[in-house]
């Protein structure tokens, strides 16, 4: 399918059919969707929970069960429910090994290439955390990147999926130790099928026209 198609037909799914599950064959294309996500200089600073178990996709759903509970029913009848989460600040050991996998999934013709990789990596990492004091935000963006990414390449596989937002971050990072493993949670997709009750399947995507947001110079 046309890459624009799967932009056209993609939504965010609002009712899931318990029913039906992904097969192990598009789970494991779903995984390579969030490693192969791009990133600046490939820093790859997220971890991904993914729930596919019923007692997984309940612990997750604790965290919309005060405030949150129209979400509920969306992690409880998906098939799997994938939470992303960001990394709050990277080390040279952490970009060190980048680098070696890097090496050894032979990323370098060169040796002088290694290098100038790790120095650009080094540069933005070091502006973010030193010049611009936003570092933690950066990393958030870049895992924003992977969700984008991510809900594209789920539409593609034949997968629906919503991106969220609405439950209680405090909740999982106590569910999930996020703090101690200097993580923060930034937001929640349930992935499955949409169930024939679901009524934003069939509405008209709406939004803003051309001329209002592009400018071609």
């Amino acid at each position: 399918m046309p890459i624009i198609d799967v932009a056209m037909k993609r939504y965010a799914t609002k009712s899931f059919d318990p029913t039906k599950t992904i097969s192990p064959e598009i789970f494991e294309k779903i995984k390579q969707l969030l490693r192969y996500s791009p990133s600046s200089v490939n820093i790859q600073p997220w971890h991904f929970i993914i729930a596919e178990t019923k007692e997984g996709k309940q612990q997750l759903a604790k965290s919309t069960e005060v405030d949150y509970q129209f979400n509920t029913p969306k992690i409880l009848n998906a098939s799997h429910v994938v939470l992303f989460c960001s990394k709050t600040s990277v080390d040279r050991n952490y970009m060190n090994n980048i680098l070696e996998h890097e090496e050894s999934d032979g990323r370098y013709a060169l040796p002088e290439h290694k290098q100038m990789m790790e120095g650009a990596r080094d540069f933005f990492v070091n502006f973010h955390k030193d010049n611009l004091q936003d570092l933690p935000l950066w990393l958030e963006k870049q895992t924003f990147i992977n969700l984008g990414s991510f809900l594209l390449g789920a539409a593609a596989l034949g997968v629906d999926a919503v991106p969220m937002e609405g439950m209680d971050f405090a909740i999982l990072d106590k569910e999930f130790s996020l703090t101690e493993n200097g993580l923060v949670p930034i937001a929640m997709v349930p992935l499955g099928y949409h169930s024939a009750d679901d009524f934003n399947a069939g509405l008209t995507k709406s939004r803003l026209p051309e001329e209002q947001i592009i400018t071609v110079i």
